[in-house]
């Protein structure tokens, strides 16, 4: 896939599924619908706050590198580590989530290594397009939980497209009213713009903007036990 197109379709609101690009406006969780916000960081307007300068002075032991992403034992390794951790549905291999039977990619893939010594401790996937970058997934080792490296690798990942002089990072979406996500905010949430499916306009980040399309999003006929925001 051409970057500029995969530029065009990331602000559209579209994003990366194995092989495909897809869009929602809908998250079900249990019993109840829950809406979809798609996030995007404007990467010349990034500035750290305490939290994220302390997390990377509290990480600089380790080492980083950034590469093509080629699929090994060691990254399927760690892969599994992290998927018996976690406690939400996801894809149970990285073959299966990037390529889902597929033969080859059909994007510009690369992958952040963080190393304590020769130890592979976390990884973060990303497609590169001609002006953006779009996070796919973080993983790591639940050893080191304690050291945040999901946010770490949020971070990593900014500083990629900083010194890229690259335009856009897109993390995915978070989900109004179902705080799992909201760590995709963690980076710079000033610098965070948020789709505006009624218009195709990205908008700077709120709350209360995000509140008010899940007021539109959601069909006023569904039952209150089924909405996420509900009771």
């Amino acid at each position: 896939m051409p970057g500029d197109v995969l530029d065009y379709y990331l602000g559209l609101g579209y994003y990366r599924m194995n092989q495909d690009l897809f869009t929602c406006r809908f998250l079900p969780v249990g019993p109840r619908i829950y809406t979809v916000h798609w996030l995007r960081l404007v990467v010349a307007q990034v500035h750290y706050g305490s939290k994220q300068r302390r997390l990377l002075r509290h990480n600089a032991q380790f080492t980083v590198a950034i590469k093509p992403f080629r699929l090994t034992a060691e990254y399927e390794a760690l892969y599994a580590r992290y998927h018996a951790y976690i406690d939400f549905d996801a894809s149970p291999s990285l073959a299966d989530l990037l390529l889902a039977g597929a033969t080859h990619s059909v994007f510009d893939t690369y992958i952040i290594e963080v190393r304590h010594g020769e130890q592979l401790i976390a990884a973060g996937i990303f497609d590169r397009g001609t002006t953006t970058i779009a996070g796919i997934v973080n993983f790591y080792d639940p050893d080191y939980r304690k050291h945040s490296l999901g946010k770490y690798l949020m971070l990593l990942k900014t500083e990629y497209a900083r010194e890229q002089q690259l335009a856009y990072y897109y993390p995915g979406y978070l989900v109004h009213g179902y705080p799992k996500f909201d760590y995709k905010l963690f980076a710079s949430p000033e610098a965070t713009e948020v789709f505006d499916f009624q218009n195709s306009e990205w908008l700077p980040f709120s709350w209360e903007l995000v509140a008010r399309q899940s007021a539109i999003l959601l069909p006023s006929w569904l039952p209150n036990n089924w909405l996420g925001e509900a009771e």
